[in-house]
């Protein structure tokens, strides 16, 4: 979908093109993030995915630079620029069809029909995916925080600069997190995780200056270190092998459901009460789904589960 945008003639286009691309993206994330599962040991699988998710946002730190370079060369000759940034997506096809080997953990029932529903999964999943949900209704989109940080004083020239930062601070983080994962435990690091997200936003309820507004941005970054290679980990400890694409589908599932409602209740918490009010009512939910994985979700790994029924 990506090199049709250079060939986009007006909005209605855009929107039906980038609706194509996040289909794409909703077909490809459960099935690569089981793959990430299967070809690695148990012991390495926060790891594994720390590093994933550090490569994602290099991605993040470097992709924008290209694009200032490109817009920078090219003007405003933005088919040119989507046509060539549209190259790396297809040297990425050809690996996955080239190079990408599946492991053979498990060999799927393709008589089965496809669904996805919660069917076969224990309560403590189940548990795991509500609690995921709240947690998730908490995390508004991030434009909530650029436009506290341009309240705070950090001018719209050094926003690129300061959300960069952020990027490497989450590059950084993931590589260590995941590997803590696996020595510390899952459930502990994202407890963790969370708890730091609901201090953040807890500062970013009082913050006032550029100088804090920056340091809140680099800790908000080691907590998507912590936590979002040791959420992948954990969804694959907790469920059988034949589970694993279903067991993301529905972590997805769970994690983009509530992504719309956050950001709507963080702006009518906004206009109503101010900034400080929506931060601290983040806050808040956040710091009480970790205190709800702490209580209610037991870590666990597959090989410890009953076989399927």
């Amino acid at each position: 979908m990506r090199p049709l945008l250079a060939f986009a003639g007006n909005w209605q286009q855009v929107l039906a093109i980038r609706v194509g691309d996040r289909v794409g993206k909703g077909v490809r994330t459960a099935p690569r993030d089981a793959m990430i599962a299967d070809s690695v040991r148990l012991e390495q699988r926060g790891l594994a995915f720390g590093f994933h998710r550090a490569m994602d946002h290099s991605g993040a730190v470097v992709g924008p630079l290209i694009g200032y370079l490109l817009v920078s060369l090219f003007a405003s000759n933005f088919t040119r620029i989507f046509l060539i940034a549209a190259i790396p997506a297809f040297l990425a096809v050809l690996v996955a069809i080239f190079v990408m080997r599946e492991s053979p953990v498990i060999q799927a029932d393709k008589t089965k029909p496809v669904k996805l529903s919660l069917r076969g999964f224990d309560r403590n999943f189940k548990r795991f995916l509500l609690i995921l949900a709240l947690f998730t209704l908490s995390n508004s989109s991030d434009a909530f925080l650029i436009l506290r940080a341009s309240q705070s004083g950090v001018s719209l020239v050094v926003i690129p600069l300061l959300w960069s930062a952020h990027h490497a601070s989450k590059v950084l983080s993931s590589l260590y997190g995941g590997d803590l994962s696996d020595r510390l435990g899952r459930k502990r690091l994202i407890v963790s995780g969370w708890v730091l997200y609901a201090a953040v936003y807890a500062g970013f309820a009082f913050v006032d200056n550029a100088f804090s507004v920056w340091a809140l941005f680099l800790i908000y970054g080691i907590y998507f270190g912590l936590v979002e290679g040791a959420e992948k980990a954990l969804v694959a400890d907790l469920v059988r092998p034949e589970q694993r694409g279903t067991a993301y589908g529905l972590y997805n599932l769970a994690f983009g459901i509530t992504v719309f409602p956050a950001s709507l209740l963080m702006g009518i918490i906004w206009d109503w009460k101010g900034p400080a009010t929506a931060f601290i009512v983040s806050a808040v939910m956040g710091a009480t789904a970790a205190i709800l994985l702490l209580i209610f979700v037991q870590q666990r790994v597959e090989n410890e589960l009953a076989p399927a029924t």
